[in-house]
């Protein structure tokens, strides 16, 4: 059972956030190793994306069966520091609950049940998506009584343009009481 309540932080910028209570779960996807670029599109990720066929993201988007919906980007085994050019394991995928059945050829992260900060941003895409992130580490965390925990890092692209250019999106970020 997944549970969740809203928290709104006063400032200069507003955070549309909510906190979760998620059961354990699974992201499987495409795996690989990139560099962290913290502005615009990231290269290397695009690149990783590009070279899968498009039925690929079909099946994938047909695997999914729990929150985060749809199809995911994952960030996994990130620097703590967020340093500009570290290494980082960027899954492409969906999330399955634990007793799904996965394909051969599929990467799987374990993720235990805890809870998550959900942010949602509207906006260009990905400059909304980066500066939301940016006013959750400089506006949110300091005056909500959360801190990052290990964990993935999960966005999931909602409601995209053609292009992309334009998106819903959610950040989902681990979270523990501070």
């Amino acid at each position: 059972m997944i549970s969740a309540f809203r928290l709104i932080a006063e400032g200069s910028e507003h955070v549309d956030t909510r906190i979760v209570d998620h059961p354990e779960f699974r992201l499987v996807g495409h795996a690989a190793r990139v560099r962290l670029v913290r502005q615009g599109i990231n290269p290397h990720i695009q690149r990783h994306i590009n070279a899968l066929p498009t039925e690929e993201h079909l099946r994938l988007k047909a695997l999914g069966n729990t929150e985060p919906g749809g199809l995911l980007a994952v960030s996994d085994d990130l620097d703590p520091d967020y340093t500009e050019g570290s290494e980082l394991t960027y899954l492409h995928g969906v999330a399955v609950s634990p007793g799904t059945p996965i394909p051969d050829g599929l990467e799987i992260i374990e993720v235990p049940a805890g809870r998550w900060v959900v942010i949602r941003t509207t906006g260009p895409h990905p400059q909304t998506l980066q500066k939301a992130w940016a006013t959750a580490a400089a506006a949110w965390f300091p005056f909500n009584p959360w801190r990052l925990r290990p964990g993935p890092e999960i966005v999931a692209v909602l409601e995209p343009t053609n292009d992309f250019s334009t998106a819903t999106c959610e950040l989902w970020l681990p979270v523990e009481p501070a």
